[in-house]
């Protein structure tokens, strides 16, 4: 049996194809960053003002209208047979409209007289926002769906995660963006401060104008490219496993489904209870566009330290998203000698300690981590906890993966939209619940609305972002990034205690279903003769 699941599982994806998927998955990332990394953590609030309660409120609606929007795409996507598949219509044909809304949630605000009110701002934010997030769903399934189509071998199923979630991690360069727009500022500057000689708005004003519009053009050229990549994967992709020929299953039904899957509840349910881990992703960029630079990269990266703050910057960049990179490289590989449930336990109990720890070392030095000691340390932990955040996600997507086998083996057919709309949904959610937290926070704070436009003023007038208000600004984001994550990866080893499938159990069914099909195929090859 094992000899003939190896012949068979050949049937696999090219080297060409693989590449061509990762370079779709890249642009896919690159938007969705330019989205959480741009709109969500930066320009909706310290760029339109909108309260961060009212952001958290946006965002957690749209995460609510995910729980039923992306199991029904899901179930679409699972009811699709064309030519081309089920899953690379989707990847052919929406990624240009996804680029167009991305650009459209930005250009917001910008009228003949600025200062548009902010009621309408913030309808065009929900709304904008919110489509978004539906239309980035039609893609986003189908993206991670088409792993489990691409191959019938269970290493190189784990191959293409791990190698799909360090594309992803490597579009995460798109968080840069916090940065980019201030090198632009200055050339929209001149016709505001025309305004600002004619008496027709103040300099606070037309600072926050000029900074408007050079995001706005940083996002349009961004966007364009990312989405270039992102249409790759539609493009050169096949899919080799076949799906259900005749499936109408319904919206309750796979619903049910979902629900039913034992070991698919629990990692949906590990997932959730994991939620804070997304405020890393979401601060990463404010924290340092703040703490190291205040909120001016282009003016003070090189202004402090003798020039040698960009070096700590960067420190810290490397910090948040290398060790990533890295332990999504090395997961597949502990795959093939550990138990999975193992591996991803590990990621969740030992990652909550650095977690804890970047608060504790925040504490130590009393706030002040722009010194060589506190860099390099709260670098190792960041490091170290990214690394868990990392490892976490290629198992996630891989367990997911062996679910779509589990629920093909015992009922057999293969819901690999519904099931990754699950994960699709738990990124969203874990977004959005991780947004609240944030909002709530900063609401405390009062790091928010009207206040913040007054800080970002202060910062330009030379006070610095750590000292402002007594620290109390940067504890709440060293906060964020620390003490409710470090809970949430605690909780979300709970529900994998007694997970529902081991590995041998999935070996053993993956070898009956590559049988089966191969048995399939001999037949229909036999009535064709």
């Amino acid at each position: 049996m094992g000899e003939k699941a190896t012949k068979i599982s050949r049937n696999t994806y090219t080297k060409g194809e693989l590449f061509g998927y990762l370079v779709g998955m890249f642009g896919q990332n690159l938007i969705y960053q330019v989205i959480a990394a741009g709109l969500v953590s930066i320009y909706l609030g310290t760029v339109l003002y909108i309260p961060a309660g009212v952001v958290s409120a946006i965002i957690f609606a749209a995460r609510i209208w995910d729980a039923i929007n992306d199991p029904m795409m899901g179930t679409i996507v699972d009811r699709t047979h064309t030519k081309w598949g089920k899953c690379r219509p989707y990847l052919i044909f929406f990624p240009v409209i996804i680029g167009a809304f991305t650009i459209l949630c930005f250009v917001n605000g910008i009228y003949t007289n600025p200062g548009a009110s902010q009621a309408l701002i913030i309808a065009w934010a929900a709304a904008s926002y919110i489509i978004w997030g539906m239309l980035f769903t039609v893609c986003d399934i189908p993206l991670w769906g088409i792993t489990s189509l691409m191959t019938e071998d269970q290493d190189d199923r784990a191959k293409i995660i791990g190698l799909a979630r360090m594309a992803a991690g490597v579009g995460g360069i798109g968080t840069v963006i916090a940065f980019i727009p201030d090198a632009f500022t200055k050339m929209f500057a001149p016709k505001y401060d025309a305004m600002v000689a004619a008496g027709e708005i103040t300099q606070q004003v037309a600072n926050n104008e000029a900074k408007k519009a050079a995001w706005i053009f940083t996002v349009i050229v961004v966007t364009v490219v990312a989405t270039i990549f992102f249409e790759v994967a539609g493009l050169v992709t096949r899919e080799r496993v076949p799906g259900d020929a005749e499936d109408k299953r319904g919206i309750v039904e796979n619903f049910k489904i979902m629900w039913g899957c034992l070991p698919f509840r629990q990692i949906l349910i590990s997932g959730v209870l994991r939620s804070p881990l997304q405020l890393l992703m979401l601060l990463a960029m404010p924290l340092m566009l703040y703490y190291y630079t205040d909120n001016n990269l282009m003016e003070n990266a090189f202004k402090f330290d003798n020039g040698l703050r960009i070096v700590k910057i960067a420190i810290i960049g490397i910090a948040v998203f290398v060790p990533q990179f890295a332990a999504m490289a090395i997961t597949p590989m502990l795959v093939k000698k550990f138990e999975n449930t193992k591996i991803y336990n590990f990621f969740s109990v030992a990652g909550a300690v650095p977690y804890v720890l970047i608060f504790v070392v925040y504490l130590v030095f009393k706030g002040n981590l722009l010194g060589w000691a506190g860099v390099v340390i709260t670098a190792i932990c960041i490091g170290l906890a990214s690394a868990s955040m990392g490892g976490i996600n290629v198992m996630q997507s891989i367990m997911i993966a062996d679910c779509v086998d589990y629920e093909e083996y015992h009922k057999g057919y293969r819901p690999d939209g519904v099931f990754f709309s699950g994960q699709s949904f738990l990124t969203k959610l874990s977004g959005g619940i991780a947004a609240v937290i944030q909002g709530v926070v900063y609401s405390v704070v009062k790091f928010s609305d009207k206040n913040l436009d007054d800080i970002n003023y202060r910062l330009t007038q030379g006070e610095h972002f750590y000292q402002i208000d007594n620290g109390k600004y940067a504890a709440a984001m060293f906060f964020l990034i620390s003490i409710p994550i470090a809970a949430g990866m605690l909780l979300s080893a709970l529900p994998m205690k007694k997970y529902g499938m081991t590995d041998a159990e999935h070996k053993d069914m993956l070898e009956a279903l590559v049988e089966k099909r191969k048995g399939g195929s001999d037949e229909a090859a036999e009535e064709a003769e």
